[in-house]
């Protein structure tokens, strides 16, 4: 195994940092710069390894999700619910708008 030394630099992680808006101390700009570093090395050493002939694999338990279908059923509760919101209309709850002051 050689070591092909793939270095971040400290300026990157400040580029990364302030994409993600995040705020680093100079030292963690510094770890953070030699952590990544080692593991895009790392990374780079596994893209040399052959993989002809592997099959693609997502997961190996061979586990499935178990899907039922979606069925609509009358809440044996929905008056109460009703009931408790705080503001309702044609049985509906009423929330503010997101995009818009309206309420409706």
């Amino acid at each position: 195994m050689h070591v092909i030394n793939m270095s971040l630099s400290v300026e990157d992680v400040r580029k990364i940092a302030k994409l993600a808006r995040l705020e680093l101390s100079p030292m963690e700009e510094k770890r953070y710069a030699e952590t990544i570093s080692v593991v895009l090395d790392y990374m780079k050493i596994l893209n040399e390894v052959d993989t002809t002939g592997v099959e693609s694999t997502s997961q190996v338990t061979k586990l499935q999700n178990i899907m039922r279908e979606d069925i609509p059923r009358d809440s044996l509760i929905r008056k109460e619910l009703i009931a408790q919101m705080p503001k309702v209309k044609m049985e509906e709850l009423i929330v503010p708008g997101v995009f818009n002051d309206d309420e409706e």
